[in-house]
């Protein structure tokens, strides 16, 4: 099967929403019998997208079950939770070096899509080799009162971050244009105002 037909398959699965509702149910070993009874769906329909499934390695076989007089094969579902690579989307995908504006959301998602499907193919390479990824991350939620102050912030964590990557990186690319030493890394910093939160009711006795 080649690359483009499995990435199209894999797609698939994700619009299908009887699929993920599977993949939801299947967070615990059953079988396609037993989703089909919690769904109140007929077996052969839940059965046909288990096994489709169970094909492109969402599911997996989790032993078997005696019920009555006959032996149901149990499945579950290979991770706890799936992230879609944009790669899924081929030429559709958001490109950063589409996006012109460097200060706009459009760039930012774009940014993020290429970590996303970067970081994925690296953790599969790793998991095949048995090996664990070296990997940093930073999530802080912050407050700006003005524009003035935000601009200074960027202006200054902009800086700071060159300052430290001239003393602690190596030379990514020699004169001749050929990789530097060592194994390259991607370092992305983001910052993107997010919806308040609303505050939890207080219960009173």
């Amino acid at each position: 099967m080649n690359l483009v037909h499995e990435r199209d398959r894999a797609a698939a699965l994700f619009i299908h929403p009887l699929r993920l509702k599977i993949l939801a149910a299947l967070r615990e070993p059953d079988s396609a019998t037993g989703v089909a009874r919690r769904m109140r769906l007929p077996r052969q329909t839940v059965n046909y997208h288990v096994r489709e499934l169970a094909r492109s390695h969402f599911l997996e076989r989790a032993g078997r079950r005696r019920r009555r007089r006959l032996y149901e094969q149990c499945y579950v579902a290979t991770a706890r939770g799936y992230v879609l690579s944009p790669e899924l989307l081929g030429a559709v995908a958001a490109d950063p070096a589409r996006s012109r504006d460097r200060l706009s959301a459009d760039y930012l998602l774009a940014v993020a899509s290429t970590v996303q499907s970067e970081l994925g193919h690296v953790a599969n390479l790793a998991k095949r080799a048995g090996k664990r990824l070296a990997t940093l991350s930073l999530n802080s939620e912050i407050r700006f009162t003005s524009a003035e102050q935000r601009a200074r912030f960027a202006k200054e964590l902009q800086q700071a971050v060159i300052d430290i990557v001239g003393r602690h990186s190596g030379t990514y690319l020699a004169a001749d244009g050929s990789p530097g030493e060592g194994r390259p890394f991607r370092l992305v910093v983001g910052c993107y105002p997010i919806a308040e939160k609303k505050p939890m009711p207080v219960k009173t006795s």
